[in-house]
């Protein structure tokens, strides 16, 4: 046995070794997590693509446009509601395409069940301020 058939079999056996562990090449078997956090992107890139085919089927340009500013101006919003409107479609709820005036109601019902936080002023502390009396003195 020469030196280049003795390599040659350890190459193969590295190769078997590393196609059992899931590396393809050597660089990624030392690396180890390169593959599957690319993986993950890939997948976190399909759901995203789903999510947005799902999104341009039951929802009109209007709507759309509207959902889109809702993601700028209010981002964890605007993810509830899409979230709400993929699992709409999924299970049958909605009919045909959301317009806008349908996306706006659709809205305000998702945000009349949720308490609105209101300021209240008491006027009665506010006359009786003793800050008046500072300035007679002078």
């Amino acid at each position: 046995m020469g030196d280049d058939e003795l390599a040659q079999i350890r190459a193969n056996r590295m190769a078997e070794m590393q196609s059992q562990q899931g590396a393809v090449d050597p660089q990624q078997a030392v690396g180890g997590g390169g593959d599957q956090q690319q993986k993950m992107q890939e997948k976190a890139k399909q759901m995203e693509d789903m999510k947005n085919g799902i999104l341009s089927q039951i929802l009109d340009q209007k709507a759309r446009a509207r959902l889109n500013t809702m993601m700028i101006a209010k981002p964890e919003k605007g993810r509830q509601v899409e979230a709400m409107l993929c699992q709409m479609a999924q299970t049958g709820q909605l009919g045909g395409k959301l317009g806008d005036e349908e996306l706006k109601g659709l809205l305000n019902r998702m945000t009349s069940g949720q308490a609105t936080s209101k300021v209240k002023f008491d006027r009665r502390r506010a006359a009786m301020d003793s800050d008046d009396d500072d300035l007679d003195d002078l």
